[in-house]
């Protein structure tokens, strides 16, 4: 079984082909260098450049492949939630090979190919924990089976991979700011400075990075002799420091709601064994080392896709596609792309308003 994976809901055009053996039998993948000159993502320029490159990005997948249109099984294509224009070229790209060939088309909800792309390169199994964290997406589910999420908690306005690019923007360190401020935070001091810690008294597994993210631009003010932030003189050493106690702080305040909603997911579902954690996020090393000490503390396993699947890319779109056709859960091809997909809108919320109780 075959399936073709296309991604392009943001700025990173991906294509894939993954069969039912783990095995990735070609990919290609474009980012759009382009948008760092914005220090952000522009819509209309990302929906130009993935059209400009998935016709060639799906020739070159099926060429590293070596296999031909015809020994695809399906096709999926990430259907939202996303930037639309982006969503759309996908979609109608892997509708349109879907009619060519008379293949099923699976709609995928884009979260759910990070929720599942752990499954392709570690043995994980129904049901686990998973902190799903993005530059647009946080979020604390229970993955109980393909289609099946019970969210516990979620950001309550910034996500942490968008504070991560706003801190780094603030310091001008350019787009995307995750991996530079990881890089700087090594070299940093952590406990220099005190950083608000937001939601830690409420009592669910909601989270916040709008307060973190504010303080962290009166601390860089204050280096300006005018209060302006772009006036700000910051030595590299105090660089260093303030990348170091950002992610610090960001990091416990995801490693302390996930602790409350692992003591809930154990309670539930005691037959779970598996951390996972997904999304752009993951790919920092820090966070990903704290979410393993975690693991081990509660005797949960921890599992996290290999770094370069963890930004947006065909590979998961392909898998979480795959996961999805052999359960038969595919879609006509009347479905309207969505730019909000809410992955568990269709399952039950946790107890309490706010998502999970203590």
């Amino acid at each position: 079984m075959i399936v073709l994976g296309i991604e392009s809901s943001c700025d990173d055009t991906g294509v894939a082909l993954v069969n039912d053996k783990k095995e990735i039998l070609g990919e290609a993948l474009q980012s759009q260098e382009e948008q760092k000159q914005y220090g952000g993502v522009v819509p209309e320029i990302a929906a130009r450049a993935h059209l400009e490159h998935i016709d060639e990005l799906v020739s070159l997948c099926f060429k590293r492949a070596k296999l031909s249109l015809s020994d695809v099984d399906a096709i999926a294509a990430s259907s939202g939630p996303g930037l639309i224009g982006g969503v759309v070229v996908g979609v109608m790209t892997a509708k349109s090979l879907a009619l060519a060939l008379n293949k099923p088309f699976v709609a995928l909800n884009h979260l759910e190919g990070h929720a599942l792309c752990a499954r392709l390169s570690n043995e994980v199994e129904f049901p686990y924990l998973l902190l799903l964290v993005s530059g647009g997406h946080c979020q604390i589910l229970v993955v109980k089976n393909v289609g099946e999420y019970e969210r516990l908690g979620t950001t309550i306005d910034d996500a942490a991979g968008e504070a991560f690019d706003k801190v780094a923007k603030m310091l001008g360190l350019g787009y995307p700011g995750g991996p530079m401020i990881e890089k700087l935070a090594s070299m940093g001091n952590e406990k220099r400075f005190s950083l608000p810690r937001p939601l830690l008294g409420s009592n669910d597994c909601n989270l916040s990075f709008s307060g973190l993210k504010t303080a962290v631009r009166k601390l860089i003010e204050s280096y300006s002799p005018d209060g302006d932030i772009k006036n700000a003189d910051l030595p590299k050493e105090d660089v260093n420091d303030i990348c170091a106690c950002f992610q610090a702080t960001a990091t416990d305040c995801l490693v302390r709601k996930l602790e409350r909603a692992i003591k809930y997911f154990k309670q539930k579902y005691p037959n779970g064994h598996h951390l996972v954690v997904s999304g752009g996020v993951a790919a920092n090393g820090y966070l990903r080392e704290k979410l393993k000490n975690l693991g081990e503390k509660y005797n949960l396993e921890f599992a996290a896709p290999p770094i370069k699947f963890c930004t947006d890319n065909g590979v998961m779109v392909a898998w979480a596609g795959l996961e999805r056709y052999r359960l038969g859960l595919t879609n006509s091809l009347d479905f309207k792309p969505r730019p909000r997909w809410p992955l568990d809108e269709n399952a039950p919320k946790a107890a309490g308003a706010g998502g999970v109780k203590a």
